[in-house]
């Protein structure tokens, strides 16, 4: 005998509100959903699972504006203290993934989740994404023009990483923050660059992330009444984006 499950309906998808035409998210949305996102992410993690697959469509939207985290399908369990387990690299839409898992790495922890909210933090600033590589290579050239050249100083691991002797990319000195996402408060950049850390022992936590400055910096998030409907989404501005997701 077969089972069935039965879910709520969530009609529509971060990516959906992010590319709304009309409807522009404003700073204190933003926030809302990054908590909202955070809170989510924390309480995977408290319960020892990792996602692996954090992006816009799979962050969906309630009726009410809540958003929830969707596709559970490359998800792991993740025990901190136990011996070390080889998980595939090959996880993660390749726009969101972590540089260790652009270089190959087995052995890696639920960070590369954070790696993730810090590319989708970005992308509600900009509209556009952060690292738009269209193969793993150049998805890795794109990282280091746009970080700098990782060194042993900030990625102690790096020549451990099984394909780091595999490609050689020129030196990059990496762009100045204030370019990679323009007209946001410092407080602001000081969190997206804690998530976007090459180590991933100094990349921030999602519990970590809570507390940070940022949400406590104004214009401080709004409440879930003031949030995009689905309902008000609309999806004929949408068209051109569904082949990107």
């Amino acid at each position: 005998m077969g089972f069935v499950l039965v879910m709520e309906y969530l009609p529509t998808s971060l990516y959906e509100v992010l590319h709304n035409c009309n409807k522009p998210l404003n700073e204190s949305q933003i926030k809302l959903y990054l908590k909202m996102l955070l809170l989510g992410i924390c309480y995977m993690h408290q319960n020892h699972i990792m996602h692996r697959d954090l992006k816009p469509a799979n962050l969906l939207i309630a009726h009410s504006g809540m958003l929830k985290i969707a596709d559970f399908g490359l998800a792991r369990i993740y025990l901190e203290n136990e011996p070390i387990r080889q998980y595939s690299h090959q996880v993660a839409t390749r726009w969101y993934r972590a540089p260790e898992l652009l270089y190959g790495s087995h052995n890696y922890t639920n960070s590369i989740d954070m790696w993730s909210y810090g590319c989708i933090m970005v992308e509600l600033y900009n509209k556009t994404p952060l690292f738009p590589g269209e193969t793993d290579i150049e998805q890795l050239a794109i990282v280091l023009h746009t970080l700098g050249t990782p060194t042993l100083e900030n990625w102690p691991d790096l020549h451990s990483l099984p394909d780091y002797n595999k490609i050689t990319f020129s030196r990059s000195p990496g762009l100045d923050w204030k370019d990679i996402v323009p007209g946001v408060l410092d407080s602001t950049l000081a969190l997206i660059k804690r998530c976007l850390q090459y180590n991933h022992v100094t990349r921030i936590s999602a519990s970590e992330a809570l507390t940070n400055e940022y949400f406590y910096t104004n214009p401080l998030e709004c409440s879930i009444d003031e949030m995009p409907k689905p309902e008000s989404i609309n999806q004929g501005c949408l068209s051109a984006f569904q082949d990107c997701i």
